[in-house]
């Protein structure tokens, strides 16, 4: 096996340097479009109420976990060890999964609004589906490039 390759030439960035890398700079844009759909969901009125509560658990966790290894990836951590490579692609796999999921579900109750709800409540709905599909294409990507560094390590 070649020098670069026994050394894991792809690892984490620590410090700043988290926000010039990719995929690492996808944590920003993850953080402000599951923010937003968070927001969303929080404001609007669902038909099925089931289905407001996972796509809020998804945005929350996704939010809260996504934040959390951000910081933990900027104070640097993760120590350079293979172990974070693996927890990152992991970590972002499921993520996508959940949004996939909370993406598909919203839009379903959102096509599902009956006669009462008002054009703001529906507006809402459609953004929130919009961002949670764009999370999921964020979350997706992250998670695509992450199993390729992990595969390089």
């Amino acid at each position: 096996m070649a020098p670069a390759a026994a050394s894991g030439g792809s690892s984490l960035p620590s410090g700043f340097a988290v926000l010039t890398t990719f995929p690492d700079l996808l944590f920003i844009f993850e953080f402000i479009f599951g923010g937003l759909v968070w927001i969303l969901i929080a404001s609007s009125l669902v038909p099925i109420p089931l289905i407001q509560g996972w796509v809020m658990f998804v945005s929350v966790f996704c939010f809260v976990a996504t934040t959390a290894l951000l910081i933990l990836y900027m104070i640097g951590a993760h120590g350079g060890e293979t172990s974070w490579i693996t927890l990152d692609a992991a970590y972002h796999c499921v993520a996508a999964l959940l949004y996939l999921s909370a993406s598909v579900l919203e839009a379903l109750a959102t096509i599902t609004m009956q006669e009462g709800f008002t054009y703001k409540h529906y507006h809402e709905n459609i953004s929130a589906v919009v961002f949670a599909y764009v999370a999921t294409l964020l979350y997706v990507t992250h998670a695509v490039f992450s199993l390729i560094r992990w595969k390089s390590s």
